[in-house]
């Protein structure tokens, strides 16, 4: 069994497609065909059903699939252990990050090119729900989000800081002139909201949900930043954290007043995983960012 299978044989299972992973791989269909075919027989069982153009997981590649990503992971982690052993000045980042953390992220960003500037980093936008399956399947460093703290089998939250919900409105709105909001005070709003499925849009409905609120929800989307370029126009508002305008200063943030209105911005590393000193140093740029 070698890795190189595994790898194809991973590839394969979340395309669903020999053809299109072979593509992805940058190698010939023939050559995946073969080489999964290879591990089947060392095997002595199928992993796929082969149905027209499409392949599909049998029982026996389902219950493989876990084992084969966390041989492939632990291969990766030993890699990248042995390149930082000499310094942290090349390799990569995956970050994954929820819009509403884009300033924190930006600041620590430019600090952390400036003195690492041959390390490429690629950031992963998502919801929170997004953004852990993705930690769930290694295939982020870490992810900025507002996930409570907690640990799983999968991975570990640790907190940032607190953020304030926020009605966000155009600078000349009427309610930008207020210090201070309610819950309440939303109904008598027309709102564009993010979609259900983004974990400030569960917070705002179980806040709304307490008090016997219902809002006046106009438009509903899963794009943070056509929902602020709307608001934008002085037509709407929307609820999001205060840390969410970013690249908007003619929008406004009036905190919503009244229990548990904060919410905990965290960072998630995978469990079980080797974590880049790359990744650490990452981190620590992110604690000062949020502290300045």
């Amino acid at each position: 069994m070698e890795l190189r299978q595994l790898k194809y044989f991973i590839k394969a299972a979340e395309r669903s497609n020999f053809t299109e992973a072979a593509a992805i791989l940058n190698i010939s269909q023939s050559t995946l065909s073969q080489q999964i075919k290879q591990l089947e027989d060392e095997l002595g069982i199928p992993l796929f059903d082969r149905i027209a153009k499409r392949v599909f997981l049998t029982e026996a590649g389902r219950l493989f699939l876990p084992h084969a990503i966390h041989t492939v992971r632990k291969s990766e982690d030993g890699r990248a252990m042995i390149r930082e052993l000499s310094d942290i000045q090349a390799g990569s980042l995956t970050i994954g990050l929820t819009y509403g953390l884009s300033p924190l992220l930006t600041r620590a960003l430019i600090r952390f090119s400036e003195k690492y500037p041959k390390i490429k980093i690629t950031i992963e936008f998502g919801t929170s729900d997004a953004l852990l399956r993705l930690i769930s399947e290694s295939k982020l460093d870490f992810a900025l989000s507002f996930v409570s703290v907690r640990q799983t089998q999968s991975y570990v939250s640790y907190p940032l800081f607190k953020s304030v919900l926020s009605l966000i409105a155009h600078q000349d709105h009427p309610c930008a002139a207020h210090q201070t909001t309610t819950i309440a005070d939303l109904a008598k709003l027309p709102l564009v909201l993010p979609v259900k499925g983004y974990s400030i849009r569960a917070f705002l409905d179980k806040a709304l949900s307490e008090v016997n609120v219902i809002p006046d929800i106009v438009m509903e989307m899963n794009d943070i930043d056509m929902l602020l370029k709307l608001v934008d126009t002085g037509k709407w508002c929307t609820v999001l954290m205060k840390t969410s305008l970013f690249n908007y200063p003619s929008l406004v943030a009036v905190p919503i007043i009244g229990d548990e209105m904060e919410r905990q911005a965290t960072i998630t590393w995978p469990t079980d995983v080797y974590r880049k000193k790359s990744a650490i140093e990452f981190a620590a740029f992110l604690e000062m960012a949020a502290l300045s």
